[in-house]
């Protein structure tokens, strides 16, 4: 007998007992193929089945992501057994140190699980909090929160989440990472290592992980400063420069510390060449907060003089924006940007990043970046308000037409209003104020993707790939796309059949390439694991949620759709 620390799946067939009172031999054969089913993905995504009581199935992982992936695809292996239906299961998962016997896992992590799983509702999958918070960043699901539940023979309450729905398409969730595009080590090329807190108060944590980011951003303005993204340089955290020079491609890295002192900000940053492991520049930076632009364009342009040997500080081409006045406000901005890509999580994640931006809006009304994350946000809720919207875009314009995330996100607003040559100048002014910054490359692919113009987008593509070593997966979902339209069906599938989770998005573009190179049959099979997953789908859906310029696109989607038996 030993502990580990495993993430419990208890699924249990629902109704059984009045499914036998009708029809014994033919219930036990289907429950036998929905368990067979469910086992089948449980091993496909590395779990192991410990236990079959009667018409449960229990399961262990050593992942809490793998253990919500194979939830999920479950319901969809259901959706494909004859007579069945995801709603004929239901799921519990929850993390805990278990005992092991004799190959059986034993504890109260299992008995949680159970319990989790006997108050869900059918077809749902109910988890708690302790897995939530494991999986918030590498999910695409909505969670909703049902509040604290007291169960029998556990003494403390616990807060249980349910999986509500996921997202259309992948948003945060880093791939693998990628070598197809990985570059050499570029004479101008320079990753940002996420800045250390003096201490472990969420405070001082939020403002390093905060002045990171605008560091990679405000270098990636320099136009011959090669940058790698904030996805990368948050995942060499811990590393020696010259490792990460290795790891990343990369000849310099931008390393050191950061400490809020009452209101003012002291910085301790180094410049480290990979080859020879040697300091090439070092400052010590200590100003009010107040001046905290200035700090910034004064480390850009030494950093960027240093890095190309020739350039002057006037050369550097950093397009000034108009970010907070005040501590108060860039605080307010960091929380909102947390809760931001706490997203997935829940529908008041979102709300409660809007709150803090509008905070940020008050403390500084000259705060363009924090309006534009705004609508950002607010995009992603079901009763978004457009004309708001549209409001808060030009207010922001107003005080910063130059801020590449304001364009970048008027930009994608207008493609959905159908204003194609409007939407394409924002992005293409953001590309020219944020050269080197990897996700505005990426959604201004998508623009070039919705009018066709999928030479352009795959480009783009290509850059924000040699930019950001580690893909996060929507690009690799664009790039699908893209592969799609050009009738590339089959690398189009090899990509999204690689994907960590499948989506909506996904799953649909995986049946029209099937049914576009003949086979009918395996479209039909996604099509009703995608249709079993998520409420509404439809014909209409997609004539809603995928706009291209071309009618035509659309339509040829939709008639492909509708043939692997998308319901109109």
């Amino acid at each position: 007998m030993h502990r580990k620390l495993a993430t419990i799946l208890v699924g249990d067939i629902v109704g059984s007992t009045a499914q036998m009172e009708r029809d014994e031999e033919a219930a036990v054969r289907r429950f036998q193929d929905c368990l067979g089913a469910v086992s089948q993905t449980v091993q496909d995504h590395d779990g192991r089945v410990f236990n079959r009581a009667g018409d449960a199935v229990l399961a262990e992982f050593s992942s809490p992501v793998n253990a919500l992936r194979a939830a999920m695809e479950a319901r969809g292996a259901l959706a494909r057994v004859d007579a069945s239906s995801p709603s004929d299961m239901r799921f519990g998962l929850h993390i805990a140190d278990v005992m092991e016997v004799d190959g059986d896992l034993r504890g109260d992590g299992v008995n949680i699980a159970a319990r989790i799983q006997s108050g869900a509702e059918p077809g749902a999958i109910d988890t708690s909090r302790m897995l939530v918070d494991q999986v918030r960043r590498n999910s695409p699901c909505i969670f909703d929160d049902l509040g604290e539940r007291s169960f029998k023979g556990i003494s403390e309450p616990i807060q249980i989440f349910r999986v509500r729905d996921e997202f259309g398409s992948h948003r945060w969730q880093p791939r693998r990472e990628s070598t197809a595009h990985a570059p050499g080590k570029r004479p101008n090329s320079i990753a940002v290592a996420p800045l250390s807190a003096s201490s472990a108060d969420d405070a001082q944590q939020a403002l390093a992980e905060g002045l990171t980011e605008d560091l990679v951003v405000e270098l990636s303005r320099v136009s011959r400063l090669f940058v790698v993204s904030s996805t990368a340089s948050a995942a060499i955290a811990g590393m020696e420069p010259q490792a990460i020079g290795d790891r990343l491609g990369v000849r310099y890295v931008l390393s050191g510390s950061v400490r809020l002192i009452g209101d003012r900000l002291r910085l301790n940053l180094s410049l480290t060449e990979t080859e020879a492991g040697q300091i090439v520049w070092s400052d010590r930076i200590q100003r009010p907060f107040g001046e905290f632009l200035d700090m910034m364009d004064e480390i850009t342009a030494k950093v960027s003089a240093t890095v190309t040997g020739r350039m002057l500080a006037a050369d550097t081409d950093v397009a000034r924006r108009k970010p907070a006045g005040s501590l108060t406000a860039y605080e307010f901005y960091l929380r909102g940007l947390d809760a931001h890509r706490r997203g997935g999580v829940t529908d008041d994640n979102i709300r409660e990043s809007m709150k803090w931006f509008d905070k940020a809006v008050e403390a500084d009304p000259n705060f363009a970046r924090a309006r534009a994350m705004w609508v950002c946000s607010a995009s992603w809720l079901d009763d978004y308000d457009w004309d708001e919207g549209r409001r808060r875009l030009r207010a922001a314009l107003e005080v910063d037409p130059d801020d590449p995330e304001t364009n970048r996100v008027l930009g994608s607003i207008l493609i959905w209003e159908g204003r194609y040559d409007e939407a394409r100048a924002f992005h293409e002014k953001a590309m020219r104020n944020a050269p080197n910054d990897a996700y505005i490359l990426g959604k201004s692919a998508n623009y070039y993707i919705r009018v066709g113009d999928c030479d352009r987008a795959l480009a783009l593509l290509d850059k924000a790939e040699a930019l950001d070593p580690f893909v996060p997966v929507w690009l690799s979902e664009l790039r699908a796309t893209a592969y799609y339209m050009q009738g590339r069906y089959e690398e189009a599938l090899a990509l999204l059949k690689g994907l960590p989770y499948q989506t909506r998005d996904s799953r649909l573009y995986r049946a029209a390439c099937h049914v576009a190179l003949g086979d009918v049959a395996t479209a039909q099979g996604i099509v009703r694991t995608a249709v079993g997953m998520t409420s509404g789908l439809s014909q209409s859906y997609v004539r809603q949620r995928e706009p291209f310029q071309d009618e035509a696109v659309r339509d040829e989607l939709v008639a492909r759709l509708a043939e692997a038996g998308l319901p109109a």
